[in-house]
Order: C-alpha cells, then structure tokens, then sequence
C-alpha cells in the first residue's frame, strides 16, 4: 500500500490585514484568516504600521516591530485571540 503524506509547513509567507481581518499565508498553501478583532494592536494600527511585518522564530512567528506585537502561525492555527488586559 502506498500511503502519500502531505507534510505541513507552518512557516509564514505571506501577511495581509484589511479593516476586519489578518490573514497569513502558510509555507504549505494554507491561508489562515482570524478577525482584526482579536489583536487589539493591530486593530487599532494604522494600515502603513500593519504592513511593517517579519517573520521571527525561524519563521513560525510574526512580527511588527512598529507595534511591539508579536503571534505564532500555532496560535492563529489553534484560533488564540490576545490575552485579556488586566
């Protein structure tokens, strides 16, 4: 039997944000889009900050460094908006 494995690549490639929602564009063709909503940095950034991104973590991770945040391809995978502020 032949079994044919697809490997996941999780590496960012990608990364766009409109007024509603961030989407990020996996290694492996996968998009992930999230509501803006749950990243209140981003949400309240302008678009010209939004669109100053890197890759960080060996490309697992997303950077602005305009904005000082910060997010995992593994927690927009497992849908984990921002942490409530205390």
């Amino acid at each position: 039997m032949n079994i044919s494995a697809r490997i996941a690549d999780e590496r960012v490639a990608d990364v766009r944000c409109d007024d509603a929602s961030l989407s990020v564009d996996l290694m492996d063709g996968r998009t992930i889009s999230v509501p803006l909503a749950w990243y209140p940095r981003l949400l309240h950034a302008t678009p010209e900050q939004r669109a100053v991104w890197e890759p960080c973590g060996g490309g697992y991770g997303i950077h602005w460094p305009q904005l000082d945040e910060d997010l995992s391809t593994e927690g927009l995978l497992r849908g984990a908006p921002a942490p409530k502020a205390a």
